[in-house]
């Protein structure tokens, strides 16, 4: 992640340090993925009905804990906003099959369900339970020897 000098950044500020990411359960609050998509991050949002989202945003209706995997498949990070703990767990798994960090936050005072690295941003503190490491070692293990 950036390191943003002493001042702890924001949303926005972690997540245009991906090329493309998916937002879980987007809602209504479409400002960020927005702002995303005219920083140059490519965009796609999901929720389990459809929702209207800024022109440079993609949208499909899906659900994390039955998900239509390859909306998923390319995706540098998953990201969910007020996430609640019973889609922490559903959501670390598909991020994990596809190989994406996972970053989220969650609403009042809910606690992460999944193992976490806790960051502080402005709006309080975002949750990275899959960042790059993760997924560097990822990406350089061979797989199982024959």
């Amino acid at each position: 992640m950036t390191s943003f000098r002493g001042n702890p950044g924001t949303l926005e500020d972690h997540l245009t340090t991906y090329d493309r990411v998916v937002e879980v359960g987007i809602g209504r609050r479409t400002e960020l993925s927005g702002a995303l998509a005219e920083a140059g991050v490519s965009v796609t949002a999901t929720d389990v009905t459809p929702r209207a989202v800024p022109d440079a945003v993609e949208f499909v209706v899906d659900d994390v804990v039955d998900p239509e995997i390859g909306i998923y498949e390319d995706a540098d990070a998953i990201y969910a906003r007020n996430l609640p703990p019973e889609l922490h767990r559903p959501t670390l798994a598909v991020a994990e099959r596809v190989g994406a960090a996972f970053l989220f936050t969650t609403l009042g005072g809910d606690q992460p369900a999944v193992p976490v690295e806790r960051k502080t941003v402005r709006e309080g503190t975002l949750y990275v339970a899959r960042d790059e490491a993760s997924r560097a070692d990822e990406r350089s293990y061979p797989g199982p020897r024959e």
